[in-house]
């Protein structure tokens, strides 16, 4: 076995579920971003573990046809993106394969059929999509300058990088110049991240500060904004601890639109949203005709976080109940129906990793349940789905694993079938796999127990 650190000269054979090239060498697995099936490289093992190794690629010696030069000059190091060599359609490929392959390992189903990959279809569609994003921030001594970035790959630094080209503008170019902003701080050690959001109306950057800036800092902040046309708060602790600093009081909330469902919602700018708008209308409008609603029907929505799936949903169907486990969550969404005039939509604050079987929502009838758990996904309620019966569900994944975990539980004690299922790209050049899949209930099944 070389040395760990050692170069080495390998031929990648196939591609991991995560999109990283598989060397096989001397009977082990050693698994490499950034490169394609049949490429001959160097490489240096990074991570040496009992069954298989992490390397990281050094150069490609013969390239494969198929590869694309990647627009991002940090691409290999950055952490965020590990597919931009590969073409979007093998990117899907990619995706739908983990999806494939975790459905039938971990759930041991198949969907009775497969839905299209969701995707945004217009040019460049790959590119400036991400509105949302948590940007790390070290003063790095060494190079003289503060990094401003994601992580880099093998490690806990920063990615030395100058620009971003999958966050929207203006957030793509705005790497450099928060680097040098944050670099004339005094506060410039104790400032160690920023949270962005590109709403439709306007741009936030949230600077989290662990100790109060100068005046001088402020003002430097002040005019960062009014320059850059961006909103700029800070956050000395939780989320419960936003300051607006410029403006001081912003004329209006950030919001995005659902112009389908003639939906405008409002979200702060720390609050979860999913981070390709383009993407998100399409899942929203997938997610509700594949419940098939009509007027009267009652559906649940659990996980419902600010509303994006419950109010559309109310727009089609009789009586909406959204379940979430933030109360900071359920207000924004409460207020979120007032603001639409949406009188059929009601919300409550529920922990739902822990359901135990006495909660009243439990016992109601509903025609159709949508959840859109976190990566842990929803094994509590899937455990309580026979009790309330729905005939349909649809469930929005940004896990594959954890998705087929609990498509065991629906089909093989639950009494329902996976109708179909298929891929989100939610994150191009990624190999972050988002998945949507559908459940009816079982023609064997009799009614409600």
């Amino acid at each position: 076995m070389p040395r760990r650190r050692e170069p080495e000269i390998a031929t990648i054979d196939a591609f991991s579920h995560d999109g990283r090239g598989i060397a096989a060498i001397e009977g082990k697995k050693v698994f490499v971003p950034g490169v394609l099936p049949g490429e001959r490289l160097r490489m240096v093992r990074r991570k040496v573990h009992r069954g298989y190794d992490e390397a990281e690629l050094l150069e490609v010696l013969v390239p494969s046809p198929q590869r694309l030069e990647p627009r991002c000059t940090a691409f290999g190091v950055c952490g965020g993106c590990a597919l931009q060599h590969v073409s979007a359609g093998k990117q899907r490929h990619i995706k739908e394969q983990a999806l494939r392959d975790s459905l039938k390992r971990v759930g041991g189903v198949a969907p009775q059929r497969w839905l299209e990959p969701l995707f945004d279809p217009l040019p460049e569609s790959g590119w400036q999509y991400r509105r949302r994003a948590r940007l790390a921030v070290r003063d790095v001594s060494a190079k003289g300058r503060v990094l401003v970035g994601f992580r880099e790959q093998h490690t806990t630094l920063i990615a030395d990088m100058h620009r971003c080209e999958v966050l929207v503008s203006p957030l793509d170019g705005l790497i450099e110049p928060l680097s040098e902003l944050i670099g004339s701080l005094s506060i410039r050690k104790r400032l160690p991240q920023i949270e962005v959001a590109a709403a439709d109306n306007a741009t936030e950057l949230v600077f989290r500060v662990l100790d109060p800036p100068s005046p001088e800092d402020r003002e430097k902040l002040q005019r960062f904004g009014f320059e850059q046309g961006l909103r700029i708060s800070l956050q000395p602790g939780g989320t419960d601890t936003l300051q607006p600093l410029y403006p001081e009081s912003p004329a209006e909330a950030l919001f995005y639109e659902l112009p389908q469902f003639d939906l405008r919602i409002h979200f702060k700018p720390v609050d979860f949203i999913q981070v390709n708008g383009a993407v998100n209308r399409l899942l929203v409008a997938a997610a509700v005709e594949l419940l098939q609603l009509k007027e009267n029907d009652r559906v649940l929505d659990l996980f419902c976080g600010i509303g994006n799936f419950s109010l559309p949903l109310a727009r089609r169907a009789g009586h909406v109940l959204g379940i979430e486990g933030t109360a900071v969550q359920v207000s924004r969404a409460q207020s979120n129906a007032v603001l639409n005039d949406i009188g059929n939509c009601d919300f409550r604050c529920a922990d739902l990793a822990a359901v135990d079987g006495r909660e009243g929502w439990l016992r109601q009838d509903w025609h159709g349940v949508l959840l859109d758990p976190p990566r842990s996904g929803a094994d509590a309620v899937v455990r309580h789905m026979k009790r309330l019966g729905p005939e349909r569900i649809v469930y929005v994944s940004c896990h594959p694993a954890t998705l087929a975990r609990d498509a065991r539980v629906l089909t093989a004690e639950q009494g329902y079938v996976l109708e179909a299922a298929g891929i989100v790209d939610m994150f191009p050049h990624t190999a972050h796999t988002e998945a949507i899949a559908v459940f009816a209930r079982s023609p064997r099944r009799g009614g409600r127990k």
